[in-house]
């Protein structure tokens, strides 16, 4: 094992969550990339010797069990969390199935409350977890009842952990990004992404290594606990959120 901290980032296959991994590697730590699919091993793989990847239903409260056990097994320790696993399920709510709105409370709200229950345990003073939210948690579009729901839910999650994890000297934390370039995004027209940048005050998206630094940053951060962290070139600012 090489480096001194150890992560744990879930939705670690690609977007946010790989290059969350990507630069806390950089910094010499080690990661444990957690995933539902297969694709995670072989990224895991290819990032080196201080990665490792690990398939994991965050729904699941026994597989997250097993995956704690693993990664333990693995690295020795856990010293950040960070709750980045999530689905989408758009639709207004006449149309939204049952299905679809347990589905995306289950993996983005319930999910992080699994990861952390399992993980906190084994974690000590100076550790950290850090909840990766949306500004649709803060500011309702037409479509996304679930998933704002998830995302509002995972801020008060996040406020809770801040006062029960004090005793501790673990932080928790919430960063919240805003539009970011993804495979999702990149298949979008160039009048509907004009549309959209032209909502942010920085007029443009951001690149998921800029919101991947400053969730690395908040992990480091010491004596900051219960923070909302905005990465998202003003969009909440230009709302009147923050």
């Amino acid at each position: 094992m090489s480096g001194g901290r150890v992560w744990i980032v879930t939705g670690a296959s690609r977007g946010i969550g790989a290059a969350i991994a990507r630069v806390a590697l950089e910094e010499g730590d080690s990661v444990a990339l957690i995933a539902r699919g297969a694709a995670v091993i072989e990224l895991a793989q290819s990032l080196g010797d201080a990665a490792a990847g690990f398939q994991c239903d965050v729904a699941d409260p026994e597989s997250v069990g097993k995956t704690i056990d693993a990664i333990l097994a693995r690295f020795g320790h856990i010293d950040t969390l960070v709750n980045n696993a999530g689905v989408h399920r758009g639709g207004k709510i006449h149309r939204l199935t049952d299905e679809a709105w347990q589905e995306v409370l289950q993996v983005n709200l319930t999910g992080a409350m699994n990861m952390t229950r399992a993980a906190v345990p084994h974690m000590s003073e100076g550790c950290a977890v850090v909840n990766v939210g949306a500004v649709v948690g803060f500011r309702g579009f037409p479509g996304d009842s679930a998933y704002a729901s998830s995302k509002a839910g995972l801020s008060g999650l996040t406020q809770a952990l801040a006062i029960e994890l004090a005793p501790k000297a673990i932080t928790a934390n919430l960063v919240i990004p805003g539009l970011v370039l993804t495979e999702m995004t990149s298949e979008l027209s160039e009048a509907a992404l004009e549309q959209m940048t032209q909502q942010i005050p920085l007029r443009r998206f951001a690149e998921d290594h800029e919101v991947a630094e400053v969730v690395c940053w908040v992990a480091q951060s010491r004596y900051m606990t219960g923070a909302v962290v905005p990465v998202d070139g003003g969009l909440l600012s230009s709302f009147g959120v923050v």
